[in-house]
């Protein structure tokens, strides 16, 4: 239709929304726990990811805090203190927190929520309608960040949301929440985990820092113990504002006849120490409940939308640097950001108990400083002005990192080979009728981490795949009549194998995980001649399927149609015998 710039296309669909496995080894005993029972018919939002597995011990509870109000910008403190019946260690700690959304107008917000300066929690929030009043639980196993749970800590929960009057629109949906902390003993079945003995959030309480270009960083100096044996980094970069549709963007040379938004549709997570390349984290496709056509997420919202899961990236090559007692820099930052991205980090870290020194080196570092995307562009523009045609970019990173440790139990060698293969390719027609914009994404990669120690090596390994398909075509009628068709289909697909990191038995153990998370969605918009809406039609399904040596399996499963739950599959073993209906 040639009618409007890229982010205007989503304004109407934006104020819609506002107005209307079997077990092969001596497994550690849990509660395999499904999701509460949806109401089929309701349009209260939904997700099909399973719960934390517990121990079967009785876990002690600590409330963060109970029916927080969220109704303007300022930042919520809290106090935690450790469970006096709990005192550790934990065989595991898991952090809940359930929200609701009054209904009225509001949207998608951001929620942050901080302990000691470590990440609990990072997501977004559901958007409620007039007649739709959203509750939603979320929970994350914190079990790694036990080293700060021994001492008393404050927290922060940052959940801006605006009430009141903006714009000529009344906000006036109040977001609430409550959370918690579960504590789970050591038993006979419960090992206690081995956890990180160190813990620094990055930035901190304060919230994600923002990046609005490729050389805006998050920088944080860190001072470590002098005997780290291991190290790593969990990552999360949000993308917001220019970016929050980074994937549907373009080439700048491009951008103003696609009516979209630049700096093309690649965008990666850099971590650097010292100034030194120390690792890549990749950027996935996450859509908010508000984003594009916001009934394609109610009741089921995207992928990972409530609860982004962080990206870890391996610092061990680096643990001689980081244990000669001096501060480092540790610092993120996103290739290709274009105002802009939040970014926040957790690192964690291991120590050598029997050595108060430990040294060593990296031995290799083949990572470059930034990828080196391709970017090829095959568009047609014919006499009347019409476009077709495509535009693609792709990145193809191969790094090698190494490192060399003298701990108490001798030379440790630890290597870290990545490869990481990005492609985002749009195909469009704008013509007087129609603005269609097709993409096809993917993000693939392996991370391979091999350790020699007294002569013995073991591999870790972890593949991922992030395949993304979206469809928005705006077609207009003879009779002026305007139909939206929007489709999307995202999948999270992790493979993890190696050595069990929280065994407990005093041997190696090989280990395996898998998950599958896929979210496919579709809805139709439509308008009269004069641009008002009249109504819509649509359907969505997510399937979650997770398995592991452990003897841990859960698929999940849920469909809908025109915002209401059809049915929901539950099974907590992958016996077919779960709840459904």
């Amino acid at each position: 239709m040639n009618s409007a710039p890229f982010r205007d296309r989503f304004v109407l669909t934006f104020a819609l929304a506002a107005a209307t496995c079997a077990a092969v080894l001596p497994a550690r005993a849990q509660v395999v726990l499904a999701p509460a029972t949806p109401v089929i018919g309701s349009s209260n939002t939904i997700s099909a990811d399973p719960p934390v597995p517990r121990p079967d011990t009785k876990p002690c509870t600590v409330d963060l805090f109970t029916n927080l109000e969220f109704a303007d910008y300022n930042t919520k403190n809290y106090t935690y203190t450790p469970p006096a019946d709990c005192p550790g260690p934990w065989a595991k700690v898991v952090f809940t927190a359930d929200f609701t959304v009054t209904a009225g107008l509001q949207y998608d917000r951001t929620e942050q929520f901080y302990l000691g300066g470590a990440n609990l929690l990072y997501g977004t929030t559901a958007q409620p309608r007039s007649s739709l009043s959203p509750d939603w639980h979320v929970e994350n196993d914190v079990t790694d960040l036990s080293a700060l749970l021994k001492t008393s800590q404050p927290g922060t929960a940052i959940l801006g949301n605006l009430v009141g009057e903006s714009g000529g629109q009344d906000y006036t949906g109040i977001i609430y929440a409550n959370a918690h902390l579960l504590f789970y003993p050591v038993g006979r079945s419960a090992p206690p985990a081995l956890v990180p003995d160190v813990v620094i959030g990055l930035p901190g309480n304060n919230g994600a820092a923002t990046l609005n270009t490729t050389a805006s960083q998050l920088t944080q100096s860190v001072t470590l113990p002098t005997n780290v044996e291991s190290a790593y980094l969990d990552v999360i970069a949000q993308s917001q504002s220019d970016d929050e549709f980074w994937y549907l963007c373009v080439p700048n040379d491009v951008a103003t006849e696609l009516e979209s938004c630049g700096n093309t549709g690649f965008r990666e997570t850099e971590i650097s120490i010292d100034g030194i390349p120390a690792g890549v984290a990749p950027v996935y496709p996450w859509i908010y409940t508000g984003g594009i056509d916001p009934y394609l997420w109610e009741p089921i919202p995207g992928v990972q939308t409530l609860d982004f899961k962080p990206f870890r990236v391996n610092l061990t090559p680096f643990a001689g640097l980081l244990s000669n007692g001096k501060p480092h820099t540790v610092a993120l930052s996103v290739y290709n950001a274009d105002s802009y991205f939040l970014a926040t980090a957790t690192l964690l870290a291991y120590t050598d108990k029997g050595a108060k020194q430990v040294t060593g080196e990296i031995l290799s570092n083949t990572l470059a400083a930034a990828p080196t995307p391709d970017v090829t562009e095959n568009l047609k523009t014919d006499a009347s002005g019409n476009i077709t045609g495509s535009v693609e970019v792709t990145s193809a990173r191969k790094y090698s990192i190494a490192g060399k440790l003298h701990t108490s139990q001798g030379d440790v060698l630890t290597e870290v080979e990545g490869k990481l293969n990005f492609a985002n390719t749009q195909t469009f027609i704008l013509d007087a009728t129609e603005y269609k914009q097709s993409l096809v994404q993917s993000t693939d990669g392996t991370i391979l981490t091999t350790t020699t120690r007294d002569g013995k090596t073991t591999v870790d390994e972890k593949n991922l795949s992030y395949p993304f398909t979206f469809l928005y075509d705006e077609i207009v009628a003879s009779n002026g009549t305007i139909t939206v068709v929007n489709k999307s289909d995202q999948k999270d697909l992790v493979v993890k194998a190696g050595v069990d990191p929280n065994h407990g038995y005093g041997w190696p153990i090989p280990f395996v995980e898998q998950t599958s998370n896929e979210v496919i969605s579709a809805d139709d918009l439509y308008y009269d001649a004069s641009g008002n809406y009249t109504g819509h039609a649509g359907n969505s399904s997510q399937n979650y399927v997770t398995t592991n040596s452990d003897g841990y399996c859960y698929s999940g499963s849920l469909t809908s149609k025109n915002l209401a739950l059809t049915s929901f599959a539950y099974d907590k073993a992958c016996k077919g015998w779960g709840e459904q209906k």
